[in-house]
């Protein structure tokens, strides 16, 4: 098991009562959603690293990682509206 540290935050009435109806876990919940915040952060910072060494990314290469995250061009738009 990860150790862990106690801190307090404070948030919005409302957010923690809808925390309260999506789980019994509240501080499992926060602490998922800002594992997944920092993973979002990093890989900006290393999408932006790569662009300022290697130039911007082409219309090409854009495509391309839709299509590996999304499946497809058609399946984007899908996806993204769920």
């Amino acid at each position: 098991m990860a150790a862990t540290t106690r801190i307090t935050v404070t948030l919005p009435t409302e957010q923690v009562d809808e925390l309260r109806k999506l789980t019994d876990n509240v501080s499992g919940y926060v602490a998922e959603a800002v594992a997944r915040q920092i993973r979002h952060q990093l890989l900006a910072d290393d999408l932006r690293r790569h662009q300022d060494e290697q130039g911007a990314f082409t219309d090409e290469e854009m495509s391309e990682a839709q299509a590996r995250i999304f499946g497809s061009a058609g399946s984007a738009g899908s996806a993204s509206a769920a």
